[in-house]
């Protein structure tokens, strides 16, 4: 398996596919390449692009140095796109979202177009925000062994998962994999990298919390941006998305009908292929 050596060292393992413009897929909190609706995405994009799928940092086959910071996992991604040719386009979603764009916003000469599906940004009161205390509270039930607590603490607190549901999430077996579906990953994957949680806590930063964005120096991200959303995702999706592509300076908004945060490759393919073609 190929892997590139970030600044700091630590080695990123991904998966190339296709050939063409190159695009970098970048997964939010708990995604990792071993997640066959990715490798889905990756596929359905490779017939027109180089699809680069990598493991984030703490994940998979990728190292992890430590401490964490957020530049790190950008200082990655650039030595993705420095191993590539040296340009890319990237695609992220949920928190993955928001680290490409970080990415984007440093390293503006390298990344090409930038698309966004769902980031989940709290900017009003359309949602409870994520409590004060949610990374500390992740980063303390990983050190004191409790895996299952810390990912049971991002799907209550983070996602908005009811409790009862998660407490079925623990005990059920793993769901058997549907192609064109977002299938969760097993329980025993998600604690297997809950220690990673934290680090997505720390990209998405002020922006749950159901303020107005704080993002000022993602103004330095010029290159063609897509802001997308699920039309039948909660009402805080569209919302953070609306604000999001009216503060970026080259950013267009689009509804995907019929989907929510699970979004169907089959149905994301085509809209990432004509914008990234475009």
């Amino acid at each position: 398996m190929p892997t590139v050596q970030s600044k700091d060292g630590t080695r990123i393992a991904y998966s190339q596919l296709g050939q063409g413009p190159v695009v970098i897929l970048v997964a939010g909190a708990l995604g990792f390449r071993a997640n066959g609706v990715v490798q889905e995405l990756a596929e359905r994009l490779a017939n027109r692009f180089t699809v680069i799928d990598y493991d984030r940092r703490g994940r998979g086959e990728s190292g992890d140095t430590l401490p964490y910071a957020v530049e790190r996992e950008v200082e990655d991604i650039d030595a993705l796109i420095e191993a590539v040719g040296g340009a890319a386009a990237l695609y992220g979603i949920s928190s993955g979202a928001m680290l490409a764009l970080e990415a984007a916003s440093r390293l503006p000469h390298k990344v090409t177009k930038l698309a966004l599906y769902e980031p989940p940004l709290l900017v009003d009161d359309s949602r409870t925000p994520v409590r004060a205390d949610y990374i500390q509270a992740l980063q303390t039930a990983v050190a004191e062994g409790r895996r299952g607590d810390a990912v049971e603490i991002f799907m209550i607190d983070a996602v908005g998962v009811p409790r009862e549901f998660v407490d079925y999430m623990r005990n059920a077996p793993p769901a058997p994999p549907v192609e064109g579906e977002m299938t969760p990953p097993a329980w025993s994957a998600m604690e297997a990298i809950a220690h990673t949680l934290a680090y997505d806590g720390m990209i998405m930063g002020p922006n749950m919390s159901c303020k107005p964005l704080q993002g000022d120096h993602w103004k330095t991200a010029t290159m063609p941006t897509l802001v997308i959303a699920g039309g039948s995702s909660e009402t805080f999706m569209h919302t953070g998305a609306d604000a999001l592509a009216a503060l970026l300076p080259n950013a267009q908004r689009q509804t995907l009908a019929g989907q929510n945060h699970a979004v169907s490759p089959a149905a994301l393919a085509p809209v990432l292929e004509a914008f990234f073609a475009g």
